[in-house]
């Protein structure tokens, strides 16, 4: 069946969903995005990913042309339109239809578009059996050039990382950044356990501050675990007891080998498979 989608002001159909060639969002890469995950019907996080998209916005001077509560209201009837239960959502704000320059002024009304679809990012073996992944050469993009707070359509420093991880034939790469800090991986966030301690890179090494990441975070000092928030080199990631991932679409997901150095005893850690399931439960509202 052909997708719905929401395009400007309406569902379309998926053949008619198309955007100008003279959209800044293609020509560019300027415009922002959101990834949301659906589960049981429910978006999942919806205000913490409206509010980001809104913040990610306003950072690059973009003007969302809906309010809050008619995008949200857009995105909710998409997904009724798809007949999706579990899936996933891409809502995308472009800088609209402009001049063949980079000056955003010339584009008069910012473009929306929502997907609603099914999703699958990794299989379920690797969620068991953990994953492989390697240290990306690609440094993240400077604070100072790209705020990581911004979630914008310019994803191709996370590409170029990315290329990296699969010719490496891995899924995913380790980014640092100019200091050699980690920062994140290509479109996940980053954690590690140390002595049953849990740790993760502050905002300001570069990462983007992942929905999936603050409710991983929440669960856990929930659960009475120690979360600290601190610079971490490749070799902290080395000689961790635990090394897992956080991401929209990824969810928690533990990493067993990095560049070759086994993590741990090879396995998912019990820290990484206990927050796994607790959001699980959390996200399929077993749990709050």
């Amino acid at each position: 069946m052909a997708l719905k989608i929401w395009l400007g002001d309406k569902l379309v159909d998926e053949q008619d969903a198309r955007i100008s060639v003279f959209d800044h969002g293609l020509l560019y890469g300027d415009g922002v995005f959101e990834g949301i995950r659906i589960y049981n019907k429910k978006i999942f996080e919806f205000e913490a990913h409206i509010t980001r998209l809104y913040n990610s916005a306003k950072g690059i001077r973009l003007d969302i042309p809906m309010s809050r509560e008619k995008l949200m209201e857009a995105t909710q009837k998409t997904v009724e339109a798809n007949g999706v239960i579990d899936g996933y959502i891409r809502l995308v704000v472009t800088r609209g239809v402009g001049s063949l320059g980079l000056n955003p002024f010339t584009c008069e009304t910012a473009m929306v578009f929502i997907i609603a679809d099914n999703i699958q990012l990794y299989p379920q073996e690797l969620y068991e059996k953990g994953m492989k992944i390697i240290s990306a050469t690609t440094v993240r993009n400077h604070p100072l050039a790209i705020p990581p707070q911004v979630k914008s359509l310019n994803y191709l420093n996370n590409i170029l990382a990315k290329i990296e991880a699969l010719d490496s034939n891995v899924p995913e790469a380790i980014m640092y950044n100019h200091e050699g800090y980690v920062a994140e991986a290509t479109g996940d966030n980053v954690f590690t356990v140390r002595k049953g301690v849990v740790y993760t890179p502050p905002a300001e090494a570069g990462g983007l501050e992942g929905i999936t990441r603050e409710v991983v975070i929440r669960l856990a000092k929930k659960e009475g675990m120690e979360v600290v928030e601190k610079n971490l080199t490749r070799f902290d990631l080395y000689i961790s007891d635990e090394v897992f991932l956080t991401g929209t679409a990824a969810e928690v997901i533990g990493i067993v080998e990095i560049d070759g150095r086994i993590i741990g005893d090879g396995k998912p850690g019990p820290v990484t498979k206990h927050l796994r399931d607790k959001f699980f439960r959390y996200a399929h509202g077993k749990e709050k």
